[in-house]
């Protein structure tokens, strides 16, 4: 059988494994020991789903079984939190320009600093989703004093109310939750984040 890793061919010696699951049980245990798990499962070029998962791992074992995973470790989120935490302190100082961007027609400009906010969300939510299958490790990110859930469920209304402003061309609000509401979260996250957890 072939199994590859995070695009990696690896050597596994097949000793009692009978079926995909004993061989998979097998890998997560040693992917356990280094804070990391699996977090996508593709057999014989096929994505299983959560809801196959029982079928799959009932699969006899053959010489041409290939089975890829995707494999995420502790250190890697602590990397991408580092990145994205230098890129919300970016991100927070360009949020105090946005009302003289505004003001003075440099809509593009605003524009640029506003996607690279919403692709910052995105990107940190989806860390901290798989943050989160390491429970320990997830609970110790506090941003401003709040674990992430909490954190995020105050800053929430508040990116509503500013792709609201942003629709109504409402460029007082807009300003000052850019500049007064935002850029401190942002700031916070960065504080959180940055360095060595």
């Amino acid at each position: 059988m072939t199994v590859v890793v995070n695009g990696n061919n690896i050597d596994i010696t097949i000793e009692n494994e009978k079926t995909v699951g004993d061989v998979l049980k097998g890998l997560e245990e040693e992917f356990s020991k280094n804070d990391a798990t699996t977090i996508s499962i593709t057999l014989d070029g096929t994505k299983i789903e959560a809801d196959a998962f029982d079928s799959a791992a009932a699969t006899p074992l053959s010489d041409s079984t290939k089975l890829e995973l995707t494999v995420i470790s502790v250190e890697e989120l602590k990397e991408s939190f580092a990145f994205e935490g230098k890129v919300a302190r970016e991100i927070a100082g360009s949020m105090e320009e946005i009302p003289v961007q505004l003001q003075s027609g440099r809509d593009k400009e605003a524009g640029s600093v506003i996607s690279r906010l919403a692709d910052l969300v995105d990107s940190f939510c989806k860390t901290s989703s798989l943050a989160s299958l390491f429970p320990d490790f997830y609970k110790s990110i506090k941003i401003d004093g709040k674990n992430i859930n909490d954190f995020f469920s105050d800053f929430s209304p508040i990116l509503t109310d500013f792709k609201q402003a942003l629709e109504d061309k409402d460029t007082v609000l807009i300003g000052d939750l850019a500049e007064y509401e935002i850029s401190p979260r942002l700031n916070a996250i960065a504080d959180a984040v940055e360095g060595d957890k």
